[in-house]
């Protein structure tokens, strides 16, 4: 799993946080600090938003479906 975010995004910081609160670690990117992440997200994803959870190849959006995710699957 990779998370992309961006640290001024609101929810962005509830998913980090949440897997702060959780000791959950994995691979992150800051869109904000790594050219083309944006047109990666939005050519895999269909959206260049964050949070995004890249799962397998597959990108997951909205900080609460992340969430749940993470809940069930980590």
């Amino acid at each position: 799993m990779i998370l992309y975010y961006k640290p001024t995004c609101p929810y962005c910081q509830k998913v980090l946080d949440f897997m702060k609160s959780n000791t959950i670690e994995m691979e992150m990117h800051n869109v904000d600090a790594e050219d083309g992440l944006r047109e990666m997200l939005k050519e895999r994803g269909g959206k260049a938003q964050v949070p995004a959870l890249d799962v397998d190849g597959k990108i997951m959006y909205e900080s609460m479906d992340i969430i749940d995710y993470l809940k069930d699957n980590h």
